[in-house]
């Protein structure tokens, strides 16, 4: 339970980031609301992942997927050069993630 919550929590850091980057430093409202809600709800799940995981690796994964998604999110939708670097990239980032998780059993 506590790795879907931090799955969970991963994806919302980059709802929040998003948001963030979309608030024009917090002066839009509905930008600004989703970063409000989305980032409480983000780091309760962060915190309660860590009391069932170790603090370094929830941290690591927490990271590592809200930092892929919101790149992703940038490139699908066209707010940052998609390149096959960053692809690769990314998906070795994934695989860090997944690793992660697979070691901390």
């Amino acid at each position: 339970m506590a790795w879907l919550i931090l799955v969970l929590s991963g994806a919302l850091e980059a709802v929040w980031a998003t948001a963030l980057s979309r608030s024009d430093g917090l002066t839009r409202p509905i930008p600004t609301a989703i970063f409000g809600v989305s980032v409480v709800i983000s780091m309760f799940g962060l915190g309660y992942a860590m009391r069932f995981l170790p603090p370094g690796t929830s941290y690591a994964v927490w990271v590592g997927i809200g930092a892929a998604l919101t790149v992703l999110v940038a490139m699908i939708t066209g707010t940052e050069a998609a390149s096959l670097a960053k692809v690769a990239l990314l998906t070795g980032l994934i695989g860090c993630v997944i690793g992660l998780q697979l070691v901390s059993q």
